[in-house]
């Protein structure tokens, strides 16, 4: 859909509303998640489940920022494994609104500069596109290597 957004909206209004979109469709996922089956899983998965929860919740923002930037974990996954944990709905929304504008542009460019790559063949600003998401997935790497 990042990808779509580009090529239909162009760069910035294809950031804007896939972003808009993204984090309404993150707000609905967790508080559902939240509500619905947070509950069981901390009765289930109590010992093991603990030890992630804290980490979450004691990252907050942070956490949900840095896990918002890894493009190989999809944003469904994170939204309901979010709303299962303890982080705080306000540490969820900022992490989130912060996270998915960088996460969305590079691919939201994609669609842009690979619909333009097409109809005029200039690559030029396909490549970029292409090197801004390898830059994307090298920081949030070298952030999960470094963090303490």
């Amino acid at each position: 859909l990042n990808l779509t957004g580009g090529a239909i909206f162009g760069p910035w209004l294809g950031t804007l509303w896939t972003s808009v979109a993204a984090v309404i469709a993150a707000v609905v996922s967790f508080a559902y998640t939240r509500t619905v089956g947070r509950k069981l899983v901390v009765e289930k998965l109590a010992k093991s489940w603990r030890a992630m929860d804290t980490e979450v919740r004691r990252g907050g923002v942070l956490y949900i920022f840095a896990i918002r930037l890894l493009p190989i974990i999809p944003y469904g996954l994170v939204n309901f494994a979010a709303g299962l944990t303890s982080v705080s709905f306000k540490d969820y929304f900022l992490g989130t609104v912060l996270g998915i504008i960088p996460g969305v542009f590079p691919f939201v460019l994609i669609g842009s500069s690979g619909l333009k790559a097409l109809r005029t063949g200039d690559i030029l600003p396909l490549i970029a596109a292409l090197g801004l998401t390898g830059v994307l997935v090298m920081g949030a790497t070298w952030y999960r290597s470094h963090r303490t």
